[in-house]
Order: structure tokens, then sequence, then C-alpha cells
């Protein structure tokens, strides 16, 4: 082999490092735009006060808005943690709020306290951070009649088998955000 055939081994070694650190660039955008990391202060605070994993609340927020606390749904849930009008007004007074007001939904202060109260709620009715998830979905009393059936659960305490695909994949996204963000939030602590 010819001496002029021999690739210098600084060019290597640069051109590793540059792809490692591209690679470390696409992997920040990705996470930036698909994982974000807002409202910390917040969350935490009534992932405290109601004794819930900081990961769930951002993981749920992630689903239901993307982290827009101006977000509106078709069916009209609004705020990051989209809430429905009928909830919000039913469950404010139980959080603390005793002069609210619909508008306050957008203030993502008044939102995540509201949506961490309610997750809160569904977690000691259901016993289990599934169950809630899905009552969160697609509502208390459906989950009630799903945990009453033996098609949907063979210990009544546990949901086998979810019948809406809508809330199955609901389910499924907020597990899948809660690993992503407990491990994002891992790393940031360190």
């Amino acid at each position: 082999m010819s001496r002029y055939n021999k690739a210098p081994r600084g060019s290597v070694t640069g051109v590793i490092f540059c792809i490692v650190l591209l690679a470390v660039v696409v992997v920040a955008i990705f996470v930036v735009r698909y994982y974000p990391i807002r409202h910390v202060e917040i969350i935490n605070r009534y992932s405290e006060e109601y004794d819930l994993e900081p990961a769930f609340v951002f993981a749920v927020i992630n689903a239901e808005s993307r982290f827009n606390d101006r977000a509106v749904s078709s069916a009209g849930a609004s705020g990051l943690m989209q809430i429905m009008e009928d909830t919000a007004y039913w469950i404010a007074p139980m959080a603390g709020l005793s002069d609210f007001s619909y508008e306050q939904i957008f203030d993502p202060e008044v939102n995540i306290r509201l949506g961490c109260f309610y997750l809160r709620m569904y977690i000691d009715r259901f016993g289990s951070m599934d169950n809630a998830i899905s009552a969160y979905n697609a509502g208390g009393g459906r989950v009630e009649g799903w945990l009453a059936d033996p098609e949907m659960s063979s210990d009544g305490e546990t949901l086998d088998n979810i019948p809406f695909a809508e809330t199955r994949s609901y389910v499924e996204k907020v597990n899948n955000n809660m690993r992503v963000y407990r491990l994002l939030l891992k790393i940031l602590q360190q």
C-alpha cells in the first residue's frame, strides 16, 4: 500500500467527531420538539401537592396539548391538560379555586393545578395509573363500567382490555411519554 493512500489519523478522528456531534444535535432537536420541558416549577409544585410523579404530569400534558397552553380540542377541552368546562367548574372548588372562571383555564398555573387534582382523584378512585389515564381520556363512568365487566377486567381492578381504540392508544402514548420524561428529567437533575 502506498503511503499516499493512507488517510491521516487526525482527519478520521475529525470525521467521527463531526458525525457524533451531528447525531447529538439531531437527538437534541428531536427531544426539544417532541418532548418539551416547560412550566417546570408549576408542574413540580402541583406534582408534589397531589403526590404525582412529575414525569407523569409532563407525559399527560404532552399527550393532551404538546404544551400548547392555548389548545382547544374539537370537543371543547382547553388548555395544557385539555380540561372540559363542566369538569373544570366541578373540580375547581375541590382544588381550592373559589372564584374560578373558565377563561382561567388557559393560565398554566390554573390548568396544571386542576389537571393534577383530577389525575390524583382518578388514581385514588381507580387504584392505578393506567386506570386513571383511561378515565382521564374516556371518563370515570366508562372506566367503572369496564372494571365491572369480566370481559374487560378479570379482577375488577385492572383493565385487561380497553374497548376504545383511542383510549388504548392514549394510555400507551402517556406511558411511552412518561418513560422519555423520566430519562430527560433525570438528565436535567444531574
